[in-house]
């Protein structure tokens, strides 16, 4: 299939979702290089480039692509939306009418809603909480401080957030891809020129060899090509559906399939969570300067052994955390059970939840174990090598993600496009044959 890609442009609806997927990624782009207004963004940069790494700006930079040290109109980015969906993700197994309507498709459409609508709120409250930040915690970064100011850096950044996520969405519609995903896959992407801008000066300066380059370039290789085994890499539960008589001389013939269980079924949200309390301690030692929580914050450093340590078992516990919410084994034995599928050797009903929870179990310490690598092995080596640059395990996860998921759309499209095309062939000889 990779040899039909460069025949993309010859497929009029698809090369018009990528079209439109690319003007759309333009613009949330150029959005987020626009400053706001009333901010000085040179203080605002240097601010988080001495005392707010290992903090949460530091993560909303990444996940903004910069945008939220250029006080950019998009400086929110897309994680109110995140954090929104996240919100009524986790509320599904607590709440049971939340759960029941992530199972209906008309309450999917009403969750959707709300999410929009705690979305607005969410960015309401981070953009009067960044402006009430740039006021007091950074010197000279606010020319004319005050209520006006407040008001107006909380429109600017709040209307931001509501079009990224109206833009997300589009993209989901009518372009190619997970918008949302894109939006933040663009965003770590775009952090790479600068990136190697500095290491070409460095190799300029003597700082750091070739050699030592290329050693690092291989593990980058290595290192992603392990990513993308384990994000593809699956358990396959075999399933059986015996054949079945509907009525009328109607026969559904038994079939062989299977339950693909991801190893990596949590994605990058157990790193997310992690990063999201290891980095409490220096967030609250950056907003309050107490001396004993600076002091705290110097043992969460990212080159510390207590932060390589707490991350992986913070990593370890919200794998398995996060694979309990969003995979519900009872929920599908019973599905397979009303479709008369079932596993062979395995009783239906409880006995095969029981089997597929136990290999959910097992298959997610391997996926959990993978991440905590991911996350915390750039982290040694570039500390190791003194490189002028890092990867993080969160930044590779999601392009190696999005760019998989992404490319396997447009591989749909063109074997949709080619079955198409061979059925309106085969009617057509059809129909000349039956001329003659």
């Amino acid at each position: 299939m990779t040899s039909g890609i460069p025949n993309i442009t010859k497929l009029p609806e698809l090369w018009g979702k990528i079209k439109f997927t690319l003007l759309a990624l333009v613009i949330y782009r150029v959005g987020a290089h626009i400053a706001a207004p009333g901010v000085n963004v040179e203080a605002m940069a240097n601010f988080l480039e001495t005392q707010a790494q290992g903090t949460v700006f530091g993560l909303y930079d990444l996940f903004s692509g910069g945008g939220f040290s250029r006080v950019a109109v998009f400086a929110l980015g897309i994680m109110p939306y995140i954090s929104a969906s996240i919100v009524f993700q986790l509320a599904g197994p607590v709440f049971p009418i939340i759960e029941k309507m992530q199972r209906d498709e008309e309450g999917k459409k009403r969750l959707t809603q709300w999410t929009r609508y705690l979305t607005v709120v969410l960015c309401v409250f981070q953009a009067y909480g960044f402006a009430l930040f740039a006021e007091t915690a950074i010197p000279g970064a606010v020319a004319h401080p005050g209520m006006l100011f407040r008001l107006q850096t909380v429109a600017i950044l709040t209307t931001g957030g509501v079009f990224i996520m109206w833009l997300g969405e589009q993209i989901t519609e009518r372009g190619i891809g997970n918008g949302m995903s894109l939006l933040i896959f663009f965003s770590i992407i775009e952090r790479l020129w600068p990136e190697l801008l500095r290491t070409f000066e460095a190799i300029g300066s003597g700082s750091v060899s070739v050699t030592r380059l290329i050693v690092v370039v291989g593990f980058m290789v290595l290192v992603v090509a392990g990513t993308v085994a384990v994000v593809v890499a699956a358990r396959r539960i075999p399933i059986q559906i015996p054949r079945k008589v509907l009525g009328r001389g109607r026969i559904r013939e038994g079939t062989k399939t299977f339950i693909p269980l991801r190893i990596n079924s949590s994605g990058v949200m157990p790193i997310i969570f992690a990063q999201s309390l290891i980095i409490v301690p220096g967030t609250l030692a950056t907003f309050t300067g107490a001396p004993w929580l600076q002091e705290v914050a110097q043992y969460f450093n990212v080159t510390s052994p207590i932060y390589i340590v707490s991350s992986t078992l913070l990593i370890l516990f919200f794998a398995y955390f996060y694979t309990s919410i969003i995979f519900n084994p009872v929920d599908l034995a019973e599905n397979l059970k009303k479709q008369g599928g079932f596993i062979p050797g395995v009783r239906p009903g409880a006995a095969t939840a029981d089997y597929i929870d136990d290999i959910l179990s097992r298959i997610t310490l391997p996926g959990a174990l993978f991440l905590a690598f991911v996350a915390m092995l750039p982290i040694v080596v570039f500390n190791v090598l003194n490189m002028p640059f890092q990867f993080g395990g969160t930044a590779l996860l999601i392009v190696v993600g999005v760019a998989l998921d992404t490319v396997q759309q447009v591989q749909q499209h063109m074997i949709l496009r080619q079955y198409d095309g061979f059925m309106k062939e085969g009617r057509v000889k059809f129909r000349g044959r039956g001329r003659l």
